[in-house]
């Protein structure tokens, strides 16, 4: 199973002149913790809730700050036909809980979260005790 047949279709994305209240809106509006800053559909940076509250709280940045002031410029991200298990495997030693997907072209098409794999993963754990519940019964 390939990540573009689970994951969040249509990221959050903003232009690097969008300002962080802007950002903070959209996280807001769409439920999500991330948001992707693209040019021409590709990633150049990412904010994250976190980022966005030590912007705002610790380091003094204005709401009317331009969210390319205080992006990650290092983003990674993880081509949409990479399997479930290469996906743990980066997140993990990447030590990221989302990454944003991208197709052949490096445009963003999703966003993979923590969540979703482990929605996705105790589903199947679901199923294989459900497979093997007859076994147990018997014994």
């Amino acid at each position: 199973m390939k990540l573009n047949d689970i994951f969040t279709r249509g990221a959050v994305a903003v232009g690097p002149q969008e300002t962080l209240t802007t950002v903070a809106r959209l996280m807001q509006e769409h439920n999500v913790g991330t948001v992707v800053v693209v040019e021409d559909q590709r990633p150049v940076g990412i904010v994250t809730d976190r980022d966005l509250a030590l912007a705002l709280g610790a380091k003094g940045f204005s709401p009317q700050t331009h969210v390319e002031k205080t992006m990650s410029r290092h983003v990674l991200a993880i081509p949409e036909d990479t399997g479930i298990y290469a996906a743990t495997q980066y997140m993990r030693e990447c030590k990221v809980r989302r990454l944003p997907i991208v197709d052949k072209q490096d445009r963003v098409v999703g966003m993979v979260t923590l969540d979703d794999l482990l929605r996705f993963l105790g589903r199947e754990l679901y199923n294989l005790g459900e497979g093997i519940k007859h076994e147990m019964e018997v014994r």
